[in-house]
């Protein structure tokens, strides 16, 4: 993935705050050098942090790479952010090679692996601890064969269950209904995809991306209670040919090899916010438009709040890209992901759109 600079970044004094107080929205948009240990830094650093008189910023890491410094140890700069760190891989592709498994604690310890630290990353990074995440995964993979007709009793024994019982029991907790009335319920898988602006979550059917946010944004917990209430579906963790791909048009849109997404869509929500995100897939890469020319576009001039509202609305950001909608004095106004973001994004776009940045690096 290419490591694409922003013509201009903010100014110092706002780069200070960021990093001293750890903005997670700057991930990506700038890095720290640290002249007193000549290491240099994310914005989220968890390490302690220097006088501001001892740091300088820059655009990209190889900036600071050019510059001297090494990268930090610790939050790992030249890793996309949110990556999982080594020693839980092995444990993640264990799980992607046969979901369906049931690792117990002393199968961790067997691993290498201290269960209570994996608890705790998992509970921060996916909101629940290792053993639910498995749960999840064996559930949302029995829900998948109990759609396509198969048994329910082969299905809980197959997933891991010792008793019919306790897989009825279970099954009603993750998708609030028995096996056999949960059979029509779609099975919508969520993931975290890496992105250099740091991770989001995409969560998709069998057909179709339905959710697209990133990790940190205020308002995921309702997007997300939005889509269930919305399709009935239960979410579960795992992956799919979407979610892949969604992957994949990301990492070519941030490296400057992709315009236009070709991932079909189903965004959850009403029929006049339907009609809002429909118009902003219009809007040509690397332009913008105002809330008022986005609201004479459906037709609805007076309706700018509305349709204002709508766009912070948006479930599948970047894709349906509410980033290229600005205030009519051409100030960027409110995002989700936070400005830092909409900045960065418009000024890829911009500079991709004006051949300022060689497609494909």
């Amino acid at each position: 993935m290419s490591e694409p600079a922003l013509r201009e970044l903010p100014p110092d004094a706002e780069l200070v705050r960021a990093f001293l107080e750890g903005d997670s929205a700057y991930d990506g948009v700038f890095f720290t050098g640290v002249r007193t240990t000549g290491i240099f830094c994310r914005p989220t650093c968890r390490a302690r942090k220097p006088k501001p008189e001892n740091v300088e910023f820059f655009q990209r890491a190889n900036d600071a790479l050019f510059a001297g410094y090494r990268p930090c140890l610790r939050c790992k700069p030249l890793e996309p952010p949110g990556r999982a760190p080594e020693w839980v891989r092995p444990l993640l592709a264990r799980v992607e090679r046969d979901p369906t498994s049931r690792l117990r604690d002393r199968d961790l310890r067997q691993m290498g692996l201290d269960p209570s630290r994996v608890r705790r990353w998992f509970h921060k990074h996916h909101g629940m601890t290792f053993h639910a995440y498995q749960r999840a995964r064996r559930l949302g993979s029995a829900l998948g064969q109990l759609r396509e007709g198969r048994d329910v009793t082969n299905t809980a024994f197959d997933h891991g269950f010792d008793s019919l019982s306790g897989f009825n029991a279970a099954f009603a907790r993750f998708a609030g209904a028995p096996p056999t009335e949960a059979r029509e319920r779609e099975v919508i898988l969520v993931t975290r995809i890496l992105t250099p602006l740091g991770p989001m979550v995409a969560a998709a059917c069998d057909r179709s991306l339905r959710l697209l946010e990133f990790t940190d944004r205020r308002m995921l917990e309702t997007q997300v209670g939005r889509l269930v209430k919305r399709t009935g579906g239960v979410l579960a963790p795992g992956k799919s040919a979407i979610l892949e791909r969604t992957e994949i048009e990301l990492g070519e849109y941030f490296g400057g090899a992709r315009k236009e997404f070709t991932l079909p869509l189903a965004p959850a929500g009403t029929d006049f916010q339907k009609r809002v995100w429909e118009a902003l897939g219009r809007i040509p890469f690397g332009e913008t438009r105002s809330y008022g020319g986005q609201a004479r576009s459906i037709g609805r001039p007076r309706a700018v709040r509305a349709v204002a509202s709508a766009n912070g609305d948006n479930p599948i950001a970047i894709v349906i890209p509410c980033h290229r909608v600005i205030g009519a004095d051409g100030t960027l106004t409110g995002y989700g992901g936070g400005l830092p973001r909409k900045r960065f994004l418009l000024d890829l776009e911009r500079r991709v759109a004006h051949g300022e940045l060689e497609l494909g690096l």
